[in-house]
């Protein structure tokens, strides 16, 4: 006969048994059931973007060194360039409770509630003294459309070859906690989503931000489906010393670096991805963070040096014939918008991207 505490934790431990797979459930409803993933029409480009991803309400967004408007400046660039017709650029929906609620817990959204949470996610303490309506619809609203960006460009991405989400990248954040101006974990997200509509099980993360992008690593630190490269300053934000072991592939650098050592040690890590990895999609978190001069990132790569590397990446996709999606992630100089403007069409040129032909 079971004794009382023994047939608790056995009652208890079926209940764990049975949590998973219930929860897992619930997350594939979730996701077959959500409006995100929508058909694209053949002429438009699979470059994602909204008016709407752009933040700015009564001057408080000048208060943090992310240029907030960064993604409608370079869209303003690409067109004024002739490189992108805006009226051929997908406009997403806004990812919804129930779309979120694919990673994030309850508890987690209703934090984001409070004025004060999110002031301190966005490291903007004036946030805290405004009304939470406002903060949904001046800051979180643009973070929710970017996050359906995201989610979005892996359908274009493996439909068309590539995609480019103007936004999004929001790497520090994870299920159940945010930070670093990054309210949704809109990589695992996109990822779960993949996995799901996609019918895909292998995916490999590049992130070159200058930060380690400890969301993502935290979300999936005991999923092999997930293969994660990570090159990034190890002498600033987030000091994430847990979420390093998760990492597949580290390359820490150090404040200073110069544009030839970054792009060899990307190479050689390039290199290594290769042949250690076969995946189905490769998520490009392109941050411009890495920039000389930019205030965050401290490390001293020139803006041809950003085209190089996503040459680079871009080139390792199509030699391993694999779709990619880029996201723009960090970048907290007004020059950032041109720089990832002008590599965006040197990959043009470079005839790893097509703005120009119907598909």
């Amino acid at each position: 006969m079971t004794s009382a505490p023994a047939a608790a934790a056995a009652s208890s431990s079926m209940t764990v048994a049975r949590g998973p797979s219930d929860a897992d459930t619930l997350r594939r409803n979730r996701i077959l059931s959500s409006k995100l993933y929508f058909d694209v029409p053949p002429n438009k480009v699979p470059v994602i973007y909204s008016d709407s991803y752009n933040i700015a309400f009564l001057g408080i967004e000048k208060l943090h060194p992310f240029d907030s408007s960064k993604w409608g400046h370079i869209c303003q660039f690409l067109m004024q360039d002739g490189v992108l017709d805006k009226i051929r650029t997908v406009e997403p929906l806004e990812a919804s409770q129930d779309d979120l609620l694919v990673v994030h817990s309850e508890l987690y959204l209703r934090s984001l509630k409070s004025s004060i949470n999110v002031s301190i996610i966005i490291e903007v303490p004036p946030v805290a003294l405004l009304p939470n309506c406002l903060v949904q619809k001046k800051v979180l609203f643009p973070f929710r459309k970017q996050v359906g960006g995201s989610i979005l460009a892996a359908k274009l991405a493996v439909e068309r070859g590539w995609a480019i989400n103007v936004g999004g990248g929001f790497h520090h954040c994870s299920a159940d906690r945010g930070g670093g101006f990054c309210a949704y974990a809109d990589i695992t997200l996109c990822i779960h989503y993949a996995f799901v509509r996609l019918n895909i099980s292998r995916v490999m993360i590049l992130d070159l931000d200058a930060h380690q992008g400890n969301g993502h690593e935290r979300d999936f630190s005991n999923d092999s489906r997930v293969y994660i490269l990570d090159m990034y300053n190890c002498e600033i934000y987030p000091y994430d010393y847990e979420a390093k072991r998760y990492i597949d592939q580290k390359v820490e650098l150090k404040s200073g670096t110069k544009t030839k050592d970054y792009l060899d040690k990307l190479d050689s890590a390039l290199k290594v991805a290769k042949d250690v990895f076969d995946p189905e999609l490769v998520i490009y978190n392109a941050g411009t963070d890495i920039l000389d001069g930019d205030p965050l990132g401290q490390m001293k790569i020139s803006p041809d040096g950003v085209a190089h590397r996503d040459e680079m990446v871009f080139r390792f996709a199509q030699d391993k014939k694999t779709p990619i999606l880029m996201l723009t992630s960090g970048g907290y100089m007004k020059s950032s918008a041109r720089v990832i403007a002008d590599s965006i069409a040197n990959l043009s040129t470079k005839s790893l991207i097509d703005f120009y032909s119907p598909q």
